[in-house]
């Protein structure tokens, strides 16, 4: 149906407002929306498969035709003047919000070939054990099994099995050339890589407990701080114990940044710590480190502090592992040799991830191997914050002599609709390796693209869709819905609190309430309801270029005159003019906004006290990708649902208490629907995937575009590899949202799509 009645008024959907759409949903759900003709209540429909409509919740079906009332047009519309009908004309600022856009399903595709993996001929020798234990191996796989010649790459499209390779490699080495296990070293990037790589091996015929436990299999860091350990036994600061945990890292930057006379309020401490371990993964010393802007000079100062301190207390943290053992080889050759004497293979997981100290620790061990091979993907190298650079896979070949490559291309884990859609928006990426995927299966699910209004109609026709599948028979884990960022799933997580759809968050994820711009501006509603409340004022001293020395001086001032802390805001002295006007000038508007709606409040609080100008001031001096503005604007766009401060301040605090609740609850839930960001994703694979807001800002992110801006391309082509990461998780169907409106302004398709348009979009 096209029409209903919301309590006595008629609605209907092609006079309906988008942004009305979430609205219309909630009042269904209330028991607020009524048939026109039975008079039964009904629900608003705002899904991906189906164009929004009115239904019987009950699935009856109403014999009722919907009266159709035709829309007025711009020249229909009139208004009244001194009795006379006037037509009106729309001002040219006045944006028209555009009617549902039906979405598109991805079709005109290269046809599917039958049968593209082919299968290697039977063999002698160990090959035909394993074909004989079920375990077999397409042509390229098998090759890259058996070559033992000389330094092998592996490029590995995504889903083409390179967990096999690398487990069939190994298990060949022990039983085809009797290769001693103690000679063999197995590297990957996590633990749990490693241990399922162990367990992988062991399911081979004729391997055995010896062989699995003689073999050196690790992450780098476990591999190498095992070296350093017992190399450098005398030195105690190696014992585990002296392992700085990222708390006490925090605790010595703030350390330093005192002593630099930096407020730890307006400084993003987590993005300092970044950048110094990309220093340090880049074999960078503070002496060696040129810094670009004054925001890098200050985290430099801390970084020589940082290292002064871990000696002054003789500790080391997870960056050390590497970087000491890369120096204990330099300087104790007898040393290195005897590693290079004793790994005669070499086999490195994930290598389109390894950074500059990993690769040199490779390096130095490789000149008495002859056997190297490293498995990788340059599409999928997506950490270039923490150092990691593609090129050492893709100039592979010049990096060492005589080397072979074999191009893994099967991919056995998405459908051939995605496969082909996936591969048409990598091969648009200059710096990397030419690969043609090829996937085993069809399924006529075609991607989909779908365009919801703006970040809450998203996450409702995410939700609704999930809540069909699951009546059809799907679990909550088969679905995944992935982001670029924590921030952009803030409506999807609110979405699906108010649902019964059981969900998991990663450990990391932060609320957006706990965002430094949101938890000040809140503040100063917090203040507006309380004027006692010394965490909103503490909260707000930044804003105000205050420090906690006032706050000290107004909890006394309140005592002593008898006020409120807040009225004690204007008592507020200093050797600048400006500090004590703007001050003064906070009580009055605080008091102010006491009975006004949320979002007006807001838009006063951001006119009077001129908050831009904070935002611009700690966007310089801090988190590049913390957009500031961009936060304030989602926070209206979320006030505007509330009436009074404190029904907004609640909701806030709430979803806050959702958000720790959600991590202790994802430790343990299994069955539960995948929120993640495409970095936490990568290596991971679902039935169903949700791709947010591709759209330009978000996917490329911003940080992105402004390098783009000035000539560099390799942010934007991460981006990329960030997008095709995100669509080969999906196995079955893909859906990327395009958002019209993100964070309350117009929104543009991602430019990662554009290019292929005209070749492959179709309705």
């Amino acid at each position: 149906m096209k029409s209903a009645r919301l309590m006595q008024e008629l609605i209907q959907l092609h006079t309906l407002k988008r942004s009305d759409y979430p609205f219309i949903h909630e009042e269904g759900k209330r028991g607020n929306l009524y048939c026109t003709h039975c008079g039964e209540n009904v629900l608003f429909y705002l899904g991906i498969q189906d164009e929004p409509k009115f239904y019987h919740n009950n699935e009856k079906e109403c014999a009722y035709v919907d009266e159709v009332i035709p829309k007025a047009t711009e020249k229909t519309k009139e208004k009244e003047v001194n009795g006379f009908r006037l037509p009106q004309g729309r001002s040219i600022l006045e944006e028209v919000e555009k009617p549902f856009k039906t979405p598109v399903r991805i079709k005109n595709i290269p046809p599917f070939a039958e049968n593209t993996a082919s299968q290697a001929s039977p063999t002698e020798g160990y090959l035909r054990s394993l074909e004989e234990h079920g375990i077999s191996f397409d042509h390229d796989q098998k090759r890259a099994v058996t070559y033992c010649h000389g330094p092998l790459l592996v490029l590995a499209g995504a889903g083409s099995g390179k967990t096999r390779v690398l487990t069939g490699k190994t298990a060949y080495l022990f039983n085809e050339y009797q290769v001693d296990p103690r000679s063999v070293l197995l590297v990957t990037f996590t633990a749990k890589a490693a241990n399922e790589m162990k367990q992988r091996i062991k399911t081979y015929p004729y391997v055995t407990a010896k062989h699995i436990n003689q073999m050196v299999c690790g992450t780098f860091h476990s591999i190498f701080y095992r070296i350093l350990s017992f190399h450098d036994h005398n030195n105690q600061k190696w014992d585990h114990r002296y392992l700085l945990k990222n708390w006490q890292k925090e605790q010595m930057i703030k350390q330093s940044a005192r002593a630099l006379h930096i407020d730890e309020k307006d400084f993003p401490f987590d993005m300092a710590l970044q950048l110094i371990s990309f220093w340090k993964n880049s074999l960078l010393s503070p002496t060696d480190v040129r810094a670009n802007d004054s925001w890098e000079e200050k985290v430099l100062q801390m970084y020589q502090a940082y290292e002064e301190e871990k000696q002054r207390l003789n500790t080391f943290d997870f960056d050390d592992m590497l970087s000491s053992c890369y120096e204990l080889f330099k300087k104790n050759p007898q040393i290195l040799a005897q590693y290079q004497k004793r790994f005669k293979y070499i086999l490195i997981d994930e290598f389109q991830d390894v950074n500059k100290v990993q690769f040199e620790l490779l390096r130095m061990l490789v000149p008495e191997s002859e056997h190297i091979c490293a498995v990788g993907d340059d599409d999928q190298s997506i950490y270039a914050f923490r150092g990691s650079d593609p090129s050492y896979l893709t100039e592979f070949e010049q990096m060492f002599d005589d080397s072979f490559q074999i191009t893994l291309q099967q991919n056995y884990r998405s459908s051939h609709e995605i496969t082909a859609f996936a591969s048409q928006v990598i091969k648009k990426n200059k710096r990397r390796k030419a690969k043609n995927m090829v996937a085993q299966f069809k399924n006529e699910a075609y991607p989909t693209l779908f365009y919801p209004y703006d970040e809450e109609e998203e996450a409702l026709m995410i939700l609704t869709d999930i809540q069909e599948r699951i009546r059809q028979g799907h679990q909550p884990n088969d679905f995944a819905i992935l982001y670029r960022t924590h921030s952009t799933s803030r409506a999807l997580f609110e979405r699906f609190t108010r649902s019964n759809i059981p969900f998991k968050i990663e450990q990391d994820a932060e609320s957006f309430y706990d965002r430094f711009i949101i938890r000040t501006l809140l503040s100063f509603l917090r203040l507006a309801i309380n004027e006692e409340d010394a965490q909103a004022l503490k909260d707000i001293l930044p804003a105000l270029f205050l420090t906690q020395s006032h706050l000290q001086d107004m909890k006394a001032n309140s005592i002593l005159h008898d006020c409120s802390l807040l009225e004690c805001l204007s008592m507020v002295q200093s050797k600048y003019a400006f500090q004590q006007s703007k001050a003064k000038k906070t009580v009055t508007t605080i008091k102010a906004i006491k009975q006004l709606s949320p979002l007006l409040a807001l838009e006063k609080i951001e006119k009077e006290l001129q908050i831009q100008d904070f935002i611009k001031k700690r966007g310089n001096e801090g988190n590049k990708m913390d957009k500031g503005s961009e936060d304030l604007k989602e926070l209206k766009l979320i006030a505007k649902k509330f009436t009074t401060l404190l029904e907004f301040i609640e909701y806030a605090d709430h979803m806050r208490a959702k958000i720790k609740e959600m991590k202790q609850i994802s430790k343990t839930i299994e069955n539960a629907v995948t929120f993640s960001t495409i970095h936490k994703a990568k290596g991971l694979e679902y039935p169903f995937v949700y791709i947010l807001s591709v759209v330009d800002g978000s996917l490329p992110h911003d940080y992105a575009l402004e390098e783009y801006r000035t000539g560099t391309e390799q942010s934007l082509e991460e981006e990329r590899r960030l997008l095709y990461v995100a669509m080969t998780r999906a196995k079955e169907q893909l859906h990327l949202s395009l958002l019209q409106h993100r964070k309350g302004k117009k929104a543009y398709p991602s430019r990662f799509l554009p290019h292929i348009k005209n070749k492959i979009y179709s309705k």
